[in-house]
């Protein structure tokens, strides 16, 4: 049976949606048979990733990173998404505390020494989209949902993984429309391993990771290490570094009155209208 969480001391939108606060309990870490299983757990924001989160997921990293017995990690979120993206609404609890840069976690996760799978449940957007694909293997529920639709925020690109996942043709799609796309299109596109059935998501998770932890770990550590050179031989850190070119840095300085006038929304009005302006001529956009 399910208790209703006690949202009467929490903060809201504008609009009245209540959100739950940081907590301890964000990220949820267990370990058994050489595998760890690392959970984003915000499930009534869909995961959305605040300073809090990130700084909890890092510190899950560091304890998988140091457990000789863990061979290999499974990435999934709880409840009805693997993750919404940047929280939004992280600004109603002011958070000071050092807290990990989000770009240097993911890229931690890339370059991370033991093999990781991503399990994605519904939406995997904006952030998400990009933690999912800097795992090793990614393996997505048929009801899963893949997308950058932060673009439609008016918000430029967290980390810049996409080009190095699809074709030119496909990066393009993803990274200019915002759409938000289905599981079998994120198989054929490259951006996920295997497509499953909702209710084998957790068993195709653990068998590809038993898989990988029972193998030896030297080579898996090699071989991963292998494949990431070749991309980023072609460029994949200057890419995901982006933000340090000088030759973009008048493009990023750059106001967009679209995305400003939306968050302005979004500050004023609430959610739903935000969310109603935002998604104008879309479908299928996450709740968060």
């Amino acid at each position: 049976m399910t208790t209703e969480a006690d949202t009467s001391g929490w903060k809201q939108t504008p609009d009245g949606i209540p959100i739950p606060p940081p907590s301890p309990n964000d990220v949820l870490y267990e370990s058994a048979g050489g595998v760890a299983r690392i959970t984003l757990n915000r499930p009534l924001v869909l995961n959305a990733i605040n300073r809090n989160l990130m700084r909890l997921l890092d510190a899950a990293l560091d304890r998988a990173e140091a457990d000789d017995d863990v061979r290999a990690v499974i990435l999934t979120g709880a409840g009805r998404a693997f993750s919404a993206g940047g929280d939004l609404w992280a600004s109603l609890y002011p958070d000071d505390d050092p807290a990990p840069d989000s770009v240097d976690v993911l890229m931690r996760i890339w370059s991370f020494p033991k093999p990781t799978v991503a399990a994605v449940r519904g939406h995997a957007v904006g952030q998400g989209c990009e933690l999912a694909g800097v795992c090793d293997l990614t393996i997505a529920s048929d009801n899963a949902r893949f997308g950058e639709i932060q673009i439609r925020h008016g918000f430029g690109i967290p980390v810049l993984i996409t080009p190095f996942l699809a074709s030119q043709k496909q990066a393009k799609e993803v990274l200019l429309l915002g759409e938000v796309i289905e599981s079998q299109d994120a198989l054929r596109m490259g951006l996920v391993n295997r497509a499953v059935p909702d209710d084998e998501l957790e068993a195709a998770a653990s068998e590809m990771a038993a898989k990988l932890a029972a193998l030896p770990p030297s080579v898996i550590r090699l071989n991963k290490r292998l494949v990431n050179l070749v991309y980023e031989q072609m460029g994949l850190i200057d890419a995901v570094r982006y933000r340090d070119n000088d030759s973009l840095r008048e493009m990023l300085k750059a106001e967009d009155a679209v995305g400003t006038g939306r968050q302005r929304i979004r500050e004023d009005q609430g959610w739903a209208a935000f969310k109603r302006e935002r998604d104008r001529g879309y479908e299928d956009a996450p709740n968060q």
